[in-house]
Formats: structure tokens, C-alpha cells, sequence
């Protein structure tokens, strides 16, 4: 008889009602079990996973998710230009932590980018008409309005990074602070003592934290906190440029660099080279990421590891329990404070140091 399962009587798509008949419960139990619901017996259970074995039946998610007030979709947003998406290795592995995460989920993933007034407008309208279960928010910076635009919605959210020490919603990072430190203390070890570094832009907390990291390694070392040495970047290789431009003529007696980002990095290479600057023979360099960008360099550049791909599919499960755990915003405020994720930062050492 499984030979005729593959339609219901209709001789169309089978039913739920369909399945019922066959198993000898309601339509209701049919219902409690497709979704897992575990007040239904083991045999009730058994009797309707073979109905819905026999009849070939497929549950309609889009029933089921209007049903239970639900999208099945989740928005990546990066506050970003696309330039900035598609030229940063960070951005892209993300992606693919988040896509490997979904891939056993019945979830479909949206990629919004918000990088001026007029795309935060757009995405606030489409999130306010609830289009979404919740929303991964990628690289964000203090002032961004949209984690507090989030909030107002009642929307589960999950951001890449804290914007603040007190923050309210759920996030996952890596350790900026270790592995600032460890870039400094890697370099001082090798008997550098005029270390430079190109920040990242200070509106981001991680970029802070990288600062902060750098500050208390030279000052636990001995030889204290040179701020000329500090020069502002923005994760971005003509910031970079820009940087090494102003430091070289600030400070030409440097001997090391540690840049916010491989990206960065690369642009300090080209400077510091254009100024007939070897490394590491002259100056020793190091990034910040370890993406495909640092092993490609000439020389490969030691950097600091992120687990990025881990970050994405982190943020990933904490946003499905957000998702799943639809208490009242306040609540699941109070537990965010105890849903900051802080992963471990590794220096990997290459030949550019």
C-alpha cells in the first residue's frame, strides 16, 4: 500500500487531515508531533511518523511559520558600504560561519547591507512590518541606531561584538584585548622598542579593546605609552596608507608596526616599502585577522588569529535560542548580560616579524 502514498485522495499534494485518517488521531496530534511538541505518547508518535512515511507527506513551513507568527528568515545586516563587504576577508567568513550554522535549519538567510541614511531607513520599515524572526548585526559602531531600533521592535537580535562594556543585547567576540596584547609582546620579544600601531576606527569597541591591549602591554614591559606612535586607522588599506604615511614622517626611527587589520597591514606594506623599508629587517609588522590576505603577503604576515567562521556560527545558536525564547524584551535584556560570548584571539608568526 506505500505505493499509492505518494498522493493523497484528492490525488493532489497529501494533508494533514489526510495523515490523521491514516494514523486514527486528530488533526491537532498530527500538528504536536511534525513540530515535536513531546506531550505525544511514543505510540501516537510512532503511529503518525508512519502515516506520514506512507502518504509522502511534506509539512507547508510557510503554513506553519504563519501559523505560529513566523518568517523562517533571519537578516544579516552590516551597517557597512558594499565596498568595504566584498573587500574584507572578516566579512566573508562570517557569512560562510553563519551559512554552514543554517544549512540543518529550515531558516532562510537575507543579507541587508545598511551603509548610509537612506538603506537605514528602508531596513527600518522592513523590520518594523516584521519580516524577519530576528537579526544578526555585523561590525557596528557606537553611535548605530539600529541595535536600540531592534529593541523597540521586540525583535531577537545578536551583534558581532559588544558596542560598549554595558551591553544590553547578546553578543560574540573574540578576545581584542588578548590578542593585542599578544601582537605587542610578540614584538617586543623580538627586541623591538618603537612600536607603532594603526588603530581601527575607534567607534567599534573591539578597536578600543586593541588600543586598550596594546597600551597595557608596553606599559607592563617598561617602556611605557609613546601616543605618537598611535595613529588613527579604519580597517581599511588606504587608511592604512594614510597612517603609515603620517606616522613615518612623525616618528621615522619606528621599528614595528602592529596594524587593526590584515587589510591594514597591507597598506603599511606598501608605505613602509615605497620608503624603502624592509621588513622585518627595518620593521617588523603585524596584523590583525589572519585571513587569506596575511599568508598571500610578501613576506606572509604574522597576525592575530580570529575564529571568525566559530564567531558566525555562535552567533548563530545564540540567536535561534533568542528566537525560540519569545519572553518579554525585558527579560531576555536581563539575560543578555549573561549571554556575551568572548572567544580566544592566537598570534600566528610569520615572516614579516
Amino acid at each position: 500500500m506505500a505505493g499509492h502514498g505518494a498522493r493523497g485522495r484528492s490525488g493532489g499534494r497529501p494533508t494533514l487531515e489526510e495523515v490523521a485518517a491514516r494514523a486514527g488521531v486528530g488533526r491537532g496530534t498530527v500538528s504536536r508531533v511534525i513540530n515535536g511538541s513531546p506531550r505525544v505518547s511514543d505510540a501516537t508518535r510512532a503511529a503518525v511518523e508512519a502515516a506520514v512515511a506512507e502518504l509522502g507527506y511534506v509539512p507547508n513551513t510557510a503554513a506553519r511559520a504563519l501559523a505560529a507568527n513566523r518568517t523562517d528568515a533571519i537578516a544579516l545586516v552590516v551597517p557597512e558600504p558594499e565596498t568595504r563587504f566584498f573587500a574584507e576577508p572578516y566579512f566573508s567568513d562570517m557569512l560562510r560561519g553563519v551559512g554552514a550554522e543554517l544549512t540543518d535549519t529550515e531558516m532562510q538567510l537575507l543579507l541587508i547591507f545598511a551603509g548610509n541614511d537612506r538603506e537605514r531607513q528602508r531596513l527600518a520599515q522592513y523590520l518594523a512590518a516584521h519580516r524577519v524572526d530576528g537579526v544578526l548585526l555585523v561590525s557596528v559602531h557606537a553611535d548605530d541606531p539600529l541595535p536600540d531600533l531592534l529593541a523597540q521592535l521586540e525583535i531577537p537580535a545578536v551583534i558581532s561584538g559588544p558596542r560598549s562594556a554595558g551591553e544590553a543585547l547578546p553578543s560574540v567576540d573574540s578576545d581584542n584585548y588578548g590578542g593585542a596584547r599578544q601582537a605587542v609582546e610578540h614584538l617586543l620579544s623580538r627586541g623591538r622598542s618603537r612600536i607603532a600601531h594603526i588603530t581601527g576606527r575607534l567607534d567599534v569597541y573591539g578597536a578600543q579593546r586593541r588600543v586598550d591591549g596594546y597600551r597595557d602591554a608596553l606599559r607592563e614591559a617598561g617602556p611605557g605609552v609613546d601616543d605618537t606612535l598611535i595613529e588613527a586607522g579604519d580597517f581599511t588599506e588606504e587608511g592604512g596608507r594614510r597612517a603609515m604615511t603620517r606616522l613615518l614622517a612623525r616618528c621615522p626611527e619606528l621599528d614595528a608596526v602592529f596594524a587593526g587589520s590584515d587589510v591594514t597591514a597591507a597598506g603599511a606594506r606598501q608605505v613602509l616599502r615605497e620608503a624603502g623599508r624592509r621588513i622585518p629587517q627595518d620593521v617588523a609588522l603585524v596584523g590583525y585577522d589572519d585571513s587569506a590576505i596575511a599568508r598571500h603577503m610578501e613576506p606572509p604576515l604574522t597576525s592575530v588569529r580570529q575564529p571568525i567562521q566559530e564567531m558566525g556560527r555562535r552567533m548563530i545558536d545564540l540567536l535561534l535560542s533568542e528566537i525560540a525564547d519569545r519572553r518579554p524584551a525585558v527579560s531576555r535584556e536581563l539575560d543578555a548580560v549573561r549571554r556575551q560570548v568572548v572567544l580566544a584571539a592566537e598570534l600566528v608568526v610569520r615572516a614579516s616579524s
